[in-house]
Formats: structure tokens, C-alpha cells, sequence
């Protein structure tokens, strides 16, 4: 199905549109509310579900608790809380649902599933590299963790990552640096391996 150049123009206008004004519309009448709202999914959406993702190594709960952040956020929206920084507020309400699921449930998220970043057709080699990555990752404690994806996977700046997760920017400084120093520890025999056999 083409696209008309009207919708096209419509779509780059949109991505004009500061967040916040879209957020700021989640309390008008439900059709302005739905199409702001659809408009931040499109934006946040592959964010989201990669961090919670990420956090609890379960796609099905993952994708349930990006549905609910959203939710989460239309309610917010619809009762007129001022928010500054949009990324940094949706990424706090997903944390937040993050850590509720592990306290209800209890378990130990450590399972390893099939979770490919790639296509197919990547070598063998590099899909070992992929699980044995996605493998450290669920063995770093979980602050580490949550620092480094927020990071690496989210993109979020230092500062970001300090008001999502509630701490300095130094604590934040020092996760992630650890974090990355024990994944080079965990891969570095195989990486080592690798470039023996190169």
C-alpha cells in the first residue's frame, strides 16, 4: 500500500513534535489522547521492551510490562503530572514494573533464552558470541546489569541513568564500568579462543 505524500508530510511533522507535547495531549479528549499516545509508542516502544527485555530474560513478561508502562503512562498523563524529562519518566515507570515483577515472583532470572539480536543468516561463530554475551550479561548483579542496559542498550546518557535508577552520577559511573570490566572478564577466554583459531 503507497503512501500519500499528505501522510508522509503528516508523519515528518510529527517527528518534529517535542515529547512533551505529546505527553501534554494524553489528557485531552480520547482521540487527541490515543493518537498522542500511539505517536510515543511508535518512539519508545523497541526501547522499553529492550530494557525489560534485558532485566528479566523473559520475552512474553517483557512485552506484557511494555503494554503496562504505556498504560502506566496514559494514566499519568490523563491526571496532568508535570514531567521534565519524558525518556527518563517512561524509562522510571517500566523500572518500576521491573522491580514489582521480580518482588512478586521471586525467582531467579537467569535463564538463558532464545533471543536473537540478528538475523539468520550471522555465522555460527558470531551467534555463539551473541548467547555467550546475552549469557554474561544475566550472570552480572542485577544493579550492573540495569546500569549497562540502560547504557548500552537504551542509550540513555549518565545523567539519565541517575534519575531513572535514584542515584548519583557517580555510582552510575562506577556500575557500568564494573559491569563492563566483568563482562571482559567472562568473555575474554573465549574472545581469546577466537583469535587463536583466526
Amino acid at each position: 500500500m503507497a503512501i500519500s505524500t499528505a501522510h508522509k508530510k503528516r508523519l515528518a511533522d510529527t517527528e518534529e513534535v517535542p515529547d512533551l507535547v505529546f505527553y501534554a495531549q494524553l489528557k485531552e479528549d480520547d482521540t487527541t489522547a490515543q493518537a498522542a499516545l500511539t505517536v510515543l509508542y511508535r518512539r519508545y516502544s523497541q526501547r522499553i521492551y529492550t530494557y525489560c527485555r534485558k532485566i528479566l530474560s523473559d520475552n512474553a513478561t517483557a512485552e506484557d510490562l511494555l503494554q503496562e508502562t504505556f498504560v502506566k503512562l496514559l494514566d499519568s498523563g490523563r491526571q496532568g503530572r508535570e514531567i521534565e524529562n519524558f525518556p527518563a519518566y517512561l524509562m522510571t515507570i517500566a523500572r518500576n514494573l521491573c522491580l514489582s515483577y521480580r518482588a512478586k515472583h521471586k525467582r531467579a532470572f537467569v535463564q538463558v533464552e532464545d533471543f536473537h539480536l540478528t538475523s539468520r543468516d550471522v555465522p555460527y561463530e558470531q551467534q555463539e558470541l551473541l548467547q555467550l554475551i546475552q549469557t554474561a550479561l544475566e550472570l552480572l548483579p542485577e544493579d550492573y546489569r540495569e546500569a549497562f542496559v540502560l547504557r548500552e542498550y537504551n542509550g540513555l546518557s549518565y545523567n539519565e541513568i541517575s534519575e531513572v535508577i535514584g542515584e548519583s552520577l557517580e555510582v552510575v559511573k562506577i556500575r557500568i564500568f564494573r559491569a563492563k570490566k566483568k563482562l571482559r572478564d567472562v568473555l575474554a577466554p573465549y574472545l581469546a579462543d577466537l583469535n587463536h583459531k583466526a
